[in-house]
């Protein structure tokens, strides 16, 4: 999932070409320019630019707004581009390669400048902390998937009236029916329980190892084994 929210200051400084002063921009190449979406604009970059706009992400030279518009002049205006790197920078798979990648890359798929182990640090940072994000919110709809499957089973044994029923959790006549219907969806599309395993099967004696003095047989009781010695007392009996 692309994330958008705003990036630490060190990481914000990826994108310095997406504020870039306008007299970079011709006025004239600005105007001419139809309007373009980011998802447009990132769909001509790879199409102009495919070394390094294709395949694994690259972190881009700084101030490369500046070079598109050198390269392609007026096919992007300046708010294009902006909203176009803005996005691109901050998306999760930008800053992976961010904090893997020791240069900076080129329009022509070039390295150039060295990355500044300052920005690796803080998209590593930004990585972690989206994934905390991402932990909680599953956390948080997980304990709310469970809370509705629960006051579905209430109310399914419930004898109370719905009104009081709603007293009783806390919520209003209204809320109560869209709530139960996402329960019995949620219900409907948990995957079947696992049937019980089996119980587990007695240990075949057969293949323990023999214990002294059992002569080889299960449970230690004397046999023939090499360990097994006639008794004193019945040999003497025999006589």
């Amino acid at each position: 999932m692309t994330e958008t929210t705003p990036l630490p200051e060190a990481t914000a400084s990826e994108a310095p070409e997406a504020n870039e002063a306008a007299e970079q921009t011709p006025e004239a190449s600005a105007a001419a320019a139809p309007t373009l979406s980011p998802a447009e604009v990132a769909s001509q970059l790879k199409a102009l630019f495919p070394a390094l706009f294709t395949g694994m992400q690259k972190p881009l030279k700084l101030r490369i707004q500046a070079d598109i518009q050198q390269r392609a002049p007026g096919k992007f205006t300046k708010a294009q581009l902006s909203a176009f790197l803005r996005r691109h920078t901050g998306s999760t798979g930008y800053l992976i390669a961010l904090g893997k990648a020791t240069h900076r890359y080129d329009l022509d798929g070039n390295a150039g400048d060295e990355l500044l182990e300052e920005h690796r640090l803080a998209a590593r940072e930004e990585l972690k902390r989206r994934r905390g994000v991402q932990q909680e919110r599953e956390a948080l709809e997980n304990q709310q998937r469970m809370n509705r499957a629960q006051l579905l089973r209430d109310f399914q044994r419930t004898t109370l009236t719905e009104a009081n029923f709603c007293v009783l959790k806390g919520l209003s006549p209204e809320e109560l029916p869209g709530i139960l219907e996402i329960a019995k969806r949620e219900a409907a599309e948990r995957p079947a329980m696992e049937p019980q395993q089996a119980r587990e099967p007695r240990p075949d004696l057969r293949r323990q190892p023999r214990r002294e003095g059992g002569g080889g047989r299960p449970g230690g009781k004397p046999g023939n084994g090499p360990t097994s010695a006639p008794k004193a007392g019945r040999r003497n009996a025999s006589r």
